[in-house]
C-alpha cells in the first residue's frame, strides 16, 4: 500500500508563515493559526510543505487503508485560503449542521472536506470560529484517542 504524500514535517509553522506570500496572506496566515490555536488548543505542526495542522488522528478505512491525519487545519494558498475540516467530512451530522454556519459567514466556496476564502475581510470571523468548534469537537468524538 502507498505512503502518505502529505505527513508532519520537523518545518517550524513560524518559519513557514513568515515565507506566505504576498504579505496580505502572510498577515491573514498570523490570523488564522491565532484562531485555530485559541479554538483547538493546540500547537500546530506543519503537513507536507504548506498545510498548517492542529491536533492528528489514525483511522484504518472499511478498504483497509491505514490514515494518519490532522484534525484540522489550513494553508494559506495565494489565491485562496484551503481550511481543512474533517468533521463535517467524517461525520454526517456535523458536514449538515454546518450549512446554516456557511450561509453566515460570508464569501466562501466549500469542496468535500474543505472551506475557501479569498481573504478574511469576507468572512465574519466570529462565525468561522463556530465552524472550528463545531468541528474540533466533533473530531474529538469520533476519534477520541488519537
Amino acid at each position: 500500500m502507498a505512503e502518505a504524500k502529505t505527513t508532519i514535517t520537523d518545518v517550524a509553522v513560524e518559519t513557514f508563515i513568515a515565507s506566505v506570500e504576498p504579505p496580505a496572506k502572510r498577515e491573514e496566515a498570523r490570523v488564522l493559526d491565532a484562531l485555530f490555536r485559541k479554538v483547538t488548543g493546540e500547537t500546530p505542526r506543519m503537513w507536507g510543505p504548506t498545510i498548517i495542522g492542529y491536533g492528528e488522528y489514525r483511522t484504518v478505512y472499511e478498504s483497509g487503508r491505514s490514515v494518519h491525519w490532522m484534525r484540522s487545519g489550513f494553508s494559506p494558498r495565494k489565491a485562496k485560503h484551503s481550511l481543512y475540516f474533517m468533521g463535517g467530512y467524517c461525520d454526517p451530522v456535523t458536514g449538515s449542521g454546518r450549512d446554516d454556519k456557511l450561509k453566515r459567514l460570508g464569501k466562501h466556496a466549500t469542496g468535500k472536506s474543505c472551506l475557501y476564502v479569498n481573504k478574511l475581510a469576507d468572512i465574519d470571523l466570529a462565525v468561522l470560529e463556530e465552524i472550528i468548534a463545531a468541528d474540533w469537537q466533533a473530531m474529538r468524538q469520533l476519534f477520541p484517542d488519537s
